[in-house]
């Protein structure tokens, strides 16, 4: 099947030519690829530090961008040195710059030099940065040893044991890794068992009293029974205060007479059953009133 916006001619054999570049006899990279039998490789480069050209003399500003020969010339290590080869646009000469993966910067081999904007403060006037104060009296030898022999006591003394503690105490931990594991792996199952029976014990209360699973318990302990009894109390006082206001209220309407609320609190049953022979006389006195010619019942 051909593939979508590509041609593929009559003559084009898939086994014998493999790809369409190679039929044509191109590389895949186009004109970037003119001399990569060189190992050279087309690519953009911009300059990464001001140079003067060593054809022409003239200053080329840092970011200017040329079409660079790219080539590898060696290995620091395991890191490839590149070197990158590119034609003056103000002239016809050449010159190369080489990454330095030492010490991680770019160098100018040939066809120019690197312009030095190194600003040193004592050529300017000023001081340098290690040392601000030019009144600074020179640096005492026996002072200077001083401070080293406090520092070689510091290490001797604090440092070392530290470090030889931190040893000692990494060597007990890795000496049998596989008792140490046991451990861990037996103390683990232990929690992981009680764990197990505190969830099935919870699962039994959520579906004896019909609780949603999402419901979380917590376990009772003192701290969670001075809680619940101080709900209790709490809740207790709020439903008497409610059952105070209702009264006042029942009081203030005029259903429930002021002296039955007074000897509600020592007769309960009388009380309840006044309140609703009252309650009953109201409500049948305001029904013979919303008829008309209704005469008054008798109690």
């Amino acid at each position: 099947m051909q593939g979508f916006n590509k041609y593929y001619p009559p003559d084009y054999d898939g086994e014998k030519h493999k790809s369409l570049n190679s039929y044509r006899g191109k590389h895949a990279l186009g004109d970037r690829a003119r001399k990569i039998d060189q190992g050279i490789l087309i690519t953009r480069f911009e300059l990464p530090f001001n140079i003067w050209c060593g054809t022409c003399n003239n200053h080329i500003g840092m970011g200017v961008r040329y079409n660079a020969e790219k080539k590898k010339i060696g290995n620091y290590y395991s890191t490839p040195i590149y070197s990158f080869r590119c034609k003056c646009h103000l002239c016809d000469g050449w010159f190369e710059i080489q990454t330095d993966p030492k010490n991680t910067r770019y160098v100018v081999t040939s066809g120019a030099r690197q312009k030095q904007e190194d600003w040193d403060p004592e050529e300017n006037g000023g001081f340098a940065v290690h040392n601000t104060d030019p009144n600074e009296a020179p640096i005492d030898p026996l002072a200077a040893l001083e401070k080293s022999t406090e520092a070689q006591n510091h290490m001797n003394k604090v440092q070392i044991p530290r470090l030889e503690a931190l040893q000692s105490l990494a060597d007990h931990y890795g000496d049998d890794p596989y008792t140490l594991s046991k451990l861990a792996r037996k103390r683990f199952r232990e929690e992981k068992k009680v764990e197990k029976e505190k969830q099935a014990a919870d699962d039994a209360l959520k579906g004896r009293y019909g609780l949603p699973e999402t419901l979380k318990l917590t376990r009772d302990d003192e701290a969670t029974q001075a809680k619940d009894k101080e709900e209790w109390e709490r809740g207790k006082r709020e439903f008497a205060s409610r059952d105070r206001n209702k009264r006042r209220k029942l009081e203030l309407v005029g259903i429930v007479p002021r002296n039955q609320l007074g000897s509600s609190s020592s007769s309960g049953s009388g009380r309840s059953s006044n309140a609703a022979e009252l309650l009953r006389a109201r409500i049948l006195t305001n029904t013979a009133r919303q008829k008309p010619g209704a005469s008054t019942p008798r109690k």
